[in-house]
């Protein structure tokens, strides 16, 4: 058994709400995003020396922020790709705050999530950014090209507009090769291949999906993380789908509320961090199956998933955690933040044991 543990090292309150976290790429510094109580938006950049934040920038903004991702960006430049209230796409220069290297009215209304690839170590291939909105699109950006997107996935005409919450890329495993992953609040997972425009696969997890994530960005599609309201988590094994029942999948239930976020170890596919409504955090590890595929009653080949095991729990705050974020440099350091509006510097204990 590991003893692995979840420490708080250090805690800064702060006078806004607070949605994303982010470690600037190869650094001991770590941004923040939010919205002042008056509607403007806000992000601060803290350094962390011997244990302890110092404050080092803060830049207030016009509209509201609500998620940020460095994925699109290469080692020297570290720009920053934020998405706002308004539905404005952003890629900040941090040493440069003042304005915009590069923005575009990229939805008609608040964009939800934003994830990248094809920047420092993720993934191969062009960096491209993808938005999602309450407007249920997502989008797919190109900052070599401006002002319109490369690709745009949304329903057709006549069909429902569910919000979509959050999205994912992965399997960026050559040049050619790239998936999209998209949840929305009615429950709808769809997992895009960019490289043929269609979709891969779809299915309904029964409940609005709060974050996804694959294990990895950099390979090909492996296993693939889904976090939602009704406090489950699965996690879809991707290596083998039946033409009938799809991907073969683990479910549990955890923190006894919204699952807010699921997020994989960057040195470790296999452990993965969940946030919880009620202020928690649980450390998970997935155990393979002996075999990851099983021949059906029909003939054909099925998934077969395996176990997610529960290695610690701990109540770090009395809100929601709205974001987390681990450090690629460092094992076990990690950042979060919650409605209290208090950033959390964390450390998780043992992984190498894992």
């Amino acid at each position: 058994m590991t003893n692995s543990r979840i420490l708080i090292l250090n805690e800064k309150s702060v006078n806004f709400t607070l949605f994303c976290v982010k470690w600037v790429p190869c650094s001991a510094r770590v941004v923040v995003l939010g919205s002042h109580p008056k509607g403007t938006g806000v992000w601060q950049i803290y350094s962390l020396s011997k244990g302890e934040l110092e404050l080092i920038t803060e830049v207030e903004k016009p509209l509201a922020i609500k998620c940020g991702t460095f994925a699109a960006s290469s080692f020297e430049n570290r720009h920053l790709a934020t998405g706002d209230f308004s539905g404005n796409l952003n890629l900040w220069d941090l040493e440069k705050p003042n304005s915009a290297v590069y923005s575009a009215i990229a939805h008609t209304s608040i964009i939800n999530d934003i994830d990248g690839v094809g920047g420092i170590n993720v993934g191969k291939g062009a960096a491209e950014l993808a938005t999602c909105s309450r407007d249920g699109c997502v989008k797919i950006w190109d900052a070599r090209q401006k002002d319109r997107p490369v690709a745009i996935l949304e329903p057709e005409e006549g069909q429902t507009r569910h919000d979509c919450w959050t999205v994912a890329f992965g399997g960026a495993y050559s040049s050619s090769e790239r998936l999209l992953a998209a949840g929305f609040d009615n429950g709808d997972l769809k997992i895009f291949d960019l490289k043929t425009m269609k979709v891969q696969w779809e299915t309904n997890v029964g409940n609005g999906i709060c974050s996804i994530e694959f294990d990895r960005k950099d390979i090909e599609q492996n296993k693939l993380t889904v976090c939602t309201l009704d406090s489950r988590i699965f996690v879809f094994d991707l290596t083998t789908k039946h033409p009938t029942k799809g991907y073969a999948f683990v479910r549990q239930k955890a923190h006894k509320s919204t699952v807010w976020s699921g997020n994989h170890l960057p040195q470790n596919r296999d452990v993965l961090m969940t946030t919880g409504g009620n202020g928690s955090l649980c450390l998970w590890q997935y155990e393979y199956p002996a075999k990851r595929s099983a021949k059906a009653t029909d003939g054909t080949l099925e998934g077969v998933a395996g176990n997610l095991k529960m290695i610690h729990e701990i109540g770090v705050a009395e809100q929601p955690i709205t974001s987390f974020n681990w450090n690629a440099d460092k094992l076990g350091l990690a950042a979060s933040t919650s409605f209290d509006q208090t950033l959390r510097i964390l450390a998780v204990t043992k992984l190498n044991c894992l």
